[in-house]
């Protein structure tokens, strides 16, 4: 792992040798059984994600092949979405992915409930939260679809410099 031979190249454009070299590291540490992969218990194993309620998204997102675990080369590549050299955009696609559960580029009403639902759980109740997610696809919802896309999304979520705190440190 001393160097990016083995690492495609739009996996090492984000981080340099000795970035790669922690990352593997780091995902050697988190493999807590050894099976070269990542599960979502073992992403849960790092105190500081433990009571994270997106956790399980990330993985998700993070999982390209859909098998349900994340494997180095998509460790790698799911991280480098939050290097400090990744740009703004690639960062508001990750942030929007979160939200677009079925992938088909559309944040909809019902993937907004969802996801909000996993942040607050059972602090506020259905209906209200309810009220709240139709309210919001009402204001973003530009062209009047009744969903929310990409562009929509950015446009408010831009503003809030999202992309400045979506950063990890390798």
């Amino acid at each position: 792992m001393s160097g990016t031979a083995s690492y495609p190249l739009e996996m090492c454009s984000q981080f340099d040798t000795d970035e790669l070299r922690r990352l593997g590291k780091s995902f050697k540490k988190l493999d807590l059984d050894k099976s070269g992969t990542l599960s979502v218990e073992e992403f849960l194993s790092l105190p500081e994600l433990k009571q994270n309620p997106l956790v399980r998204r990330v993985v998700d997102i993070f999982d390209t092949d859909g098998n349900g675990e994340v494997d180095l080369q998509e460790f790698i590549r799911g991280t480098s979405q939050f290097s400090v050299k990744g740009d703004e955009e690639q960062k508001l696609r990750f942030a929007f992915s979160i939200y677009d559960i079925d992938k088909d580029g559309y944040i909809s009403n019902g993937e907004l409930f969802q996801v909000l639902k996993m942040m607050v759980g059972n602090n506020v109740r259905d209906w209200e939260l309810q009220q709240l997610v139709d309210k919001t696809i009402i204001i973003l919802d530009g062209d009047g679809d009744g969903k929310i896309s990409f562009e929509e999304f950015s446009a408010v979520v831009r503003k809030l410099e999202i992309h400045k705190k979506l950063v990890v440190i390798v």
